[in-house]
């Protein structure tokens, strides 16, 4: 039987909202092995001057507990 843990994390990114759930999963996977899925909870962005300033993602990552 397996066993999984929900963590949650929030990343950011200049670029877009790509790279800011690909910059989360990567900081995650130094501490965390395992992971097995990320359900986006949230998106938004930063504004200024008018123009995006930054992309943040809420992301849920589940991963299996050994």
């Amino acid at each position: 039987m397996a066993v999984a843990k929900v963590i949650e994390i929030t990343s950011a990114s200049k670029k877009s909202f790509e790279d800011a759930i690909q910059v989360g999963i990567a900081r995650a996977s130094k501490t965390v092995k395992g992971i097995e899925s990320v359900w986006i909870q949230e998106q938004k962005v930063t504004v200024k001057n008018n123009k995006i300033e930054e992309y943040r993602v809420n992301m849920k990552v589940t991963f299996l507990l050994n």
